[in-house]
């Protein structure tokens, strides 16, 4: 059988336990995903952001590479090919 300093220092870890659980169900993280909808539409902001994020890094460093291959002449085949894409944009780019 347990004595009285085992059972009070098994209550109190029970209450400390049972603290600590309340405390991380009131948590915005675990209320949010309580609800479908708003589980939906965290996702759902989430995919639009990163869908954005991508098509707008991509084009940037897109951007880069085709305007650093421009710039580079000694490759006669490679630097015109790059140059004529560039300036295709250009014209593209202007009404």
């Amino acid at each position: 059988m347990r004595d009285d300093a085992e059972t009070d220092a098994l209550s109190e870890e029970m209450h400390a336990l049972r603290e600590e659980v309340a405390r991380l169900n009131g948590h915005g993280f675990v209320r949010m995903h309580n609800s479908l909808s708003r589980v939906l539409l965290f996702n759902f902001a989430r995919g639009l952001a990163f869908g954005l994020g991508t098509v707008i890094g991509a084009s940037v460093l897109l951007s880069v590479v085709a305007w650093s291959l421009s710039q580079v002449e000694f490759l006669p085949i490679i630097g015109e090919w790059v140059g004529e894409i560039v300036r295709q944009i250009e014209e593209a780019g202007t009404p």
